[in-house]
């Protein structure tokens, strides 16, 4: 397959692809490329998409507190308008933060915090998507967690067998992702 391209919103989406991605398909021949925020990502899309016909797309993004369908919905039809239809769209609900707490044990591990992995026996983190501010609890939990060493050290450490992600965000990612690639090892 052509090189993978992945559109992402934020610099820690990058950081954390370009650790995990080598872990999850190896020798996976792939660009991240960083936006400033939502709308310069939307707005580079048909350049994008246009400038490079040889690669295959993905798009990864936020959705801050919005209706996941109706973003989605919107970048498809900025991949259609582009001429690319099979770009893969993918959103992380809340943000990039679920799905580190969708993978406790890992965090616990990460930051060396035992405790940690017991996140997920608490009603409260059993479904990470569905936390306003995943960011914010993290910051509770872990004062000295900053948005790039995080998202470098989880992305080294995040399990690569999907269903041991509590994010549902995170599994349709891998699952997504897997899906075009026969040596991915979820």
């Amino acid at each position: 397959m052509a090189k993978v391209i992945f559109l992402l919103e934020e610099a820690s989406m990058k950081a954390f692809l370009d650790s995990y991605l080598p872990r999850l398909i190896p020798g996976l021949d792939f660009l991240c490329i960083r936006h400033d925020g939502k709308q310069d990502l939307e707005k580079s899309i048909p350049r994008k998409l246009k400038a490079w016909n040889d690669a295959f797309f993905v798009v990864v993004r936020d959705n801050d507190g919005a209706d996941c369908y109706e973003i989605k919905r919107r970048l498809q039809r900025l991949c259609e308008q582009a001429g690319r239809p099979d770009t893969l769209i993918r959103i992380a609900c809340q943000e990039l933060e679920a799905w580190y707490l969708g993978a406790p044990e890992a965090l616990a591990t990460v930051y060396a915090r035992p405790k940690l992995a017991e996140l997920g026996r608490k009603a409260k983190y059993r479904n990470p998507d569905r936390l306003g501010s995943p960011s914010a609890e993290l910051a509770k939990l872990l004062p000295e967690f900053r948005k790039m060493d995080g998202a470098r050290r989880m992305g080294k450490a995040m399990p690569l067998v999907a269903p041991q992600n509590r994010s549902g965000s995170y599994r349709a990612f891998v699952t997504g992702v897997c899906r075009l690639f026969p040596d991915c090892k979820k």
